[in-house]
Formats: structure tokens, sequence, C-alpha cells
């Protein structure tokens, strides 16, 4: 089975969006999908919740979702929105989401 690591790093809404659309087809089509939010698009993360963005929202729901960094959480200072989300907090790299654990588990990355 196909494994496929979706690491946004950009805080371009429109960008992150079709992570959210391509892990969701991936995703129905029975292709094990995550996605960590990562870089700037921490800052996404209340701006989805706050329009409930109906991809993110699914996304969400379905448990796609791995989590998001929390150095780059703090450092852009969405923090605490960000723990409000009730998303899981990813620090296993010197504070940042590292990838590594994905990789050894077989995914690939792809990192928009």
């Amino acid at each position: 089975m196909n494994k496929i690591l979706f690491y946004g790093m950009t805080g371009e809404k429109m960008c992150f969006q079709h992570i959210l659309l391509n892990a969701l087809d991936l995703a129905d089509s029975g292709i094990e999908v995550k996605i960590i939010f990562e870089g700037a698009s921490v800052k996404l993360v209340s701006l989805f919740e706050s329009e409930k963005n109906q991809l993110y929202t699914k996304a969400k729901n379905q448990g796609l979702i791995a989590g998001v960094c929390l150095a780059c959480s703090k450092v852009l200072g969405v923090y605490e929105k960000n723990v409000e989300s009730g998303l899981t907090l990813l620090d296993n790299m010197n504070g940042h989401a590292g990838m590594k654990r994905y990789i050894q588990d077989g995914y690939h990355v792809v990192s928009m």
C-alpha cells in the first residue's frame, strides 16, 4: 500500500488548499495519507478553523492531519490558537515536526 505524507510549509492558503484536495482524493482511493503543518503553514490552522473550511474540516475529521509544528507555532505567534484547534503539536525534531518517522515507516514525502 502506498503512504503519502504532505509536509506543508507555505503559508499561502491556495497552495495548502491543494494539499488538502490531494490528501482527501488519495485517502478516498485507499492510500494512507498524513498531513503536517510546518513552517509558515502553521498560521493557516486558525484561519481554516475560523472559516470552517470544508476541506480542512473533512481532513481533520478523517484523521488525516498528523499535527502542527510546535516551534513554528510559537515563533509565528499562533501557539494558543493552534492548541485550541485540538490538533497535535509536533516537536520531535529539535522542537519542530520531523518527517524521519514517516520515512522510516514507508511514507513518500511531498513538501509544498
